[in-house]
């Protein structure tokens, strides 16, 4: 390859990486049979042909009835693959507003409709959804750069997919449109392409709220591509969490009705313990005794199971009383990498957003989602 070919490809890939970092693809809804979404002047575009009309279709509406059928998106009596809605003004959609421009595409049983934004605008709606406005300038600067890294890194995994991440717990919750006065967007602004990365590349920077006192290794939670070797440290900042220490009562007639909706059936239930656990004393395994056998149960398995909001963490002990299973425990959520309320509680001690990082992420390092940039 000659100097000039050699650098013309490099002005190519700088470019395209360049506008790779400008927008994302946010699924707001999954699998949806019907949808109505509102807003003001609204413009409908035909993607992808049409069966009962000539393609490339545009017209206006107020008001957008959608549904899934077949192959196609409905709306309006015409069907077509997926449609595109822009506007001026937000879109609204189950209660909150979107910035356009919005699409349905047809996909599974429904259809998924797709919110298409710049990058730094879902991040101030991830923020707006996954913290506080009145949370320490410091924190929502250290949430937003791991925010953008989650959301960068899951980009690149669905690259020619419809969509690159959910608004949800699956992925990251995100508010949509975010007022111009909330003080979010400075903390985003003042992160503005700011990613954290583990040997040179993007990795999936996975938060929680409640650390419990300690921090999981990812490899014994996640089973994902580019797993850093983060270790689990003593979190010292997250005392302070509303969830730090919680308490469960459960029936042990509703705990075997629950594990045997989920295809685990012993029987009546007599007994559970955690009969391993990982560094940080998180369960890794839960074995479950019942009047017809016993289980063994991965420990995430086991919270996802009885539900993510009624086992807060896999940091706990359980005893049997009775009829009774009493579950104690500490934190909430899988534990790995950051604790948003032990970042806050650095904040208010007066740690910058990069020591925060640092603490939290061991190993990983600061660097920029521009690849001309030095950072």
């Amino acid at each position: 390859m000659t100097r000039a070919l050699a650098a013309l490809a490099t002005l190519l890939l700088s470019a395209t990486a360049a506008s790779a970092t400008d927008t994302i693809r946010v699924a707001l809804v999954e699998g949806a049979r019907a949808a109505e979404l509102r807003g003001t002047d609204i413009e409908v575009t035909e993607l992808g042909g049409c069966a009962t009309c000539p393609p490339g279709l545009v017209w206006r509406a107020d008001v957008v009835r959608a549904s899934a059928g077949g192959q196609h998106v409905e709306i309006d009596g015409r069907r077509a693959p997926a449609f595109r809605l822009t506007s001026g003004h937000p879109i609204r959609l189950n209660g909150r507003e979107y910035p356009a421009a919005l699409e349905l595409v047809r996909s599974g049983d429904g259809m998924a409709i797709i919110n298409e934004l710049p990058l730094e605008d879902y991040v101030v709606g991830v923020l707006r959804a996954e913290t506080s406005e009145r949370w320490p300038l410091e924190t929502l600067r250290a949430q937003a750069i791991v925010a953008r890294t989650y959301a960068a890194y899951h980009r690149t995994l669905k690259t020619g997919k419809p969509y690159h991440i959910v608004a949800s717990t699956a992925h990251q919750v995100y508010a949509g449109r975010v007022a111009a006065t909330s003080p979010i967007w400075e903390a985003v602004r003042a992160t503005a392409g700011r990613v954290l990365l583990w040997e040179g590349e993007l990795f999936p920077a996975f938060y929680h709220s409640a650390s419990g006192g300690y921090t999981e290794d990812p490899r014994t939670v996640f089973a994902a591509r580019n797993m850093p070797q983060l270790k689990a440290i003593r979190d010292e900042f997250s005392a302070g969490a509303p969830n730090f220490y919680w308490g469960l009562d459960l029936r042990l007639g509703d705990l075997t009705e629950i594990l045997r909706r989920h295809g685990v059936d012993v029987g009546a239930i007599v007994a559970i313990e955690v009969t391993e656990r990982t560094p940080s004393l998180r369960a890794s395994v839960v074995t479950v005794h019942g009047a017809r056998g016993s289980a063994r149960l991965r420990g995430n398995e086991f919270r996802r199971m009885v539900g993510y909001e009624t086992i807060r963490s896999t940091l706990f002990a359980v005893a049997v009383d009775g009829a009774t299973a009493r579950f104690a425990g500490r934190g909430y959520g899988h534990g790995v990498g950051m604790s948003q309320w032990g970042a806050k509680g650095m904040a208010e001690h007066g740690y910058a957003a990069e020591k925060i990082l640092e603490y939290y992420y061991p190993g990983a390092r600061l660097g920029s989602l521009d690849p001309r940039s030095t950072q």
